[in-house]
């Protein structure tokens, strides 16, 4: 969800800076970085190291937490460019009536599951997604494949709603073949979650945001775009294929 459908990782870094610095520090901006596509606790442990104080990270939580409230009630979250586009196009039908892939879709996310469905709902987004899996209901935080394979497992119990009985238990036999991960493709913006699709076995796309993919995170990649909109060419060439 962050980076990727709404512009929030350069929000989170403006209000981080402000909320720094008026507590007296500086270089707030690599930690930032190095947080991005984490989870609350893996975010906080990293916090702890820089500010050396349980109290400091609690003080400074709160008044980035009280700059970003203040900005996300005045301007709510900027989308990444062809963001509802692309979801209009994988629920069914794209802005102009098009045929659409109608896929199942799934947010898995390092964001705690109640702000991912405050944020989506607050975005008119909520109903384009099958299945939410936020921070807090997998095991190990990204870069480990954990949440990948839990919305997964998700979107295959939503695809066997539908199936008749011989297809169910085909369908179950494909779920535990590894193999049949690639069939998930999982669109990341932070190296962590690169780390962890490709970990998970999934199709990894990469729309960079606020960091370039170095040598290492390009080889996790099969695919990378520069925007939304060029993944939904992408996914309409695959289809018309």
């Amino acid at each position: 969800m962050d980076g990727v459908i709404f512009d929030t990782e350069r929000l989170y870094l403006a209000c981080c800076v402000p909320a720094a610095e008026k507590m007296g520090f500086d270089g707030i901006e690599k930690v930032a970085y190095e947080c991005i596509g984490l989870t609350e606790d893996e975010t906080h442990k990293k916090l702890q190291v820089f500010f050396g104080d349980d109290a400091l990270v609690e003080k400074f939580d709160q008044e980035m937490y009280r700059i970003f409230k203040e900005r996300y009630e005045a301007e709510g979250l900027a989308l990444k460019e062809g963001a509802a586009e692309l979801l209009a196009y994988l629920k069914g039908a794209d802005v102009s009536g098009a045929e659409g892939l109608c896929a199942r879709t799934a947010i898995a996310s390092s964001t705690r599951s109640d702000i991912v469905e405050m944020e989506l709902r607050d975005a008119g987004l909520l109903d384009y997604f099958d299945v939410i899996v936020g921070g807090e209901m997998a095991g190990a935080s990204k870069p480990a494949p954990d949440i990948f394979l839990l919305a997964a497992e998700k979107l295959r119990a939503v695809g066997t709603e539908k199936l008749d009985a011989v297809e169910e238990e085909n369908r179950v036999a494909d779920a535990a073949d590894d193999r049949k991960m690639k069939e998930f493709i999982v669109i990341e913006d932070s190296f962590n979650g690169v780390r962890a699709a490709h970990a998970a076995g999934a199709t990894v796309v990469m729309v960079p945001d606020l960091l370039t993919p170095t040598e290492e995170i390009l080889a996790l990649t099969d695919h990378v775009f520069d925007s939304l909109v060029d993944v939904r060419a992408w996914l309409e060439k695959m289809s018309e294929d």
